[in-house]
């Protein structure tokens, strides 16, 4: 017999669904991180290299590709960018209006 598996609908941010305390903050570094490790494959820069671009050392850098970002602060992202000769936009946009599920309203 096969037990029915319960399943969540999580909602266009992990970071708020796992709880973190400023989610909008952590998926914009997120997605930062994910173009500037991008770049860095891309134009296949080794550590050491994509280091002395970015006017980082190189374990920051190591920290950078492997995902450790805590002490990456956006406005650091976004400078490493900026060194590689890509410019950030910020887009503002009105936030979706979130209906309440029919389960809820139940």
């Amino acid at each position: 017999m096969s037990k029915a598996i319960k399943a969540t609908a999580g909602s266009d941010n992990i970071f708020a669904d796992l709880g973190f305390a400023n989610p909008e903050e952590e998926l914009l570094k997120a997605k930062l991180i994910r173009e500037l490790r991008a770049i860095i494959k891309r134009r296949k820069l080794t550590q050491t290299k994509a280091a002395e671009l970015l006017g980082l050392k190189q374990p920051d850098v190591s920290a950078l590709v492997t995902g450790r970002v805590g002490k990456f602060s956006i406005d650091r992202i976004v400078r490493c960018l900026d060194r590689l000769n890509y410019r950030v936009d910020v887009v503002i946009r009105h936030k979706p209006v979130r209906r309440a599920s029919s389960r809820a309203a139940a």
